[in-house]
């Protein structure tokens, strides 16, 4: 009776061991989270993905209708103004997000790739908002090139970055930089799955333990004294 060789693991399935290694089920979706996730300042990261799920929807409506149906028709003003507020309050929520977490350095522990992804996701942000502005077909969207030609330009980069040429700056805004702020997005809370919320500093600990350290010297200290005293008093009598 022969038996045949064992079979090399093919490409799935060490790519199915490594993902359940990195990201198990436990991990990638938890029954339950720690108190201090309860604080508000975690939730305007949360607000922030709902934000930009927004943003991506009504973008999707608007990329799909064109220029004339967002400036000429009412419900085509309702969601090009979904869409503006909706970037307004990702930048809004994400900020406090950043700060929050730069006070509370959220790098500790091994987290340093969620705070950078984090970070870099606000910069590349900030050039999808742009493209975006300078892509409305209006008064404003001209406004807004001519005076960002002249600053990109001194910096050498107007050569490939045309502010002013409505078609590049589309491409950039619906499909490009869409896809970088999603997939930073998307590795920023996986990592946060993998490596855990950062907890907050204990500060009480800290504070009662230098308190107790600070009442130690000082009975020290005074146990010493007392003792001097002592010594003195007998050898008096």
């Amino acid at each position: 009776m022969s038996v045949a060789p064992t079979a090399k693991p093919s490409w799935t399935t060490r790519a199915r061991e490594l993902a359940m290694g990195a990201l198990p089920p436990e991990k990638l979706l938890p029954d339950n989270q720690p108190t201090y996730v309860a604080s508000w300042i975690y939730v305007f990261g949360v607000a922030s993905l709902a934000a930009l799920v927004v943003i991506i929807g009504s973008g999707v409506i608007l990329g799909l209708k064109g220029p004339a149906w967002w400036h000429f028709t009412g419900i085509g003003h309702f969601f090009n103004s979904i869409h503006l507020w909706s970037v307004e309050l990702f930048f809004f929520f994400m900020v406090i997000h950043l700060w929050g977490k730069y006070w509370m350095a959220a790098w500790r522990g091994g987290r340093s790739r969620v705070w950078v992804t984090g970070a870099i996701t606000f910069l590349v942000a900030v050039p999808a908002a742009l493209t975006g502005y300078v892509s409305q077909q209006n008064f404003d969207a001209q406004w807004i090139a001519t005076q960002a030609k002249d600053g990109l330009n001194s910096v050498g980069v107007g050569a490939f970055f045309n502010v002013t040429n409505f078609g590049q700056m589309y491409s950039w805004h619906v499909l490009l930089l869409p896809i970088a702020v999603v997939a930073l997005v998307a590795a920023h809370v996986l990592l946060v799955r993998t490596h855990g919320v950062v907890p907050p500093f204990e500060l009480e600990k800290r504070l009662e333990r230098a308190g107790a350290h600070a009442g130690g010297v000082t009975g020290g200290a005074g146990a010493d004294t007392g003792a001097g005293e002592g010594d003195g008093s007998g050898a008096a009598a």
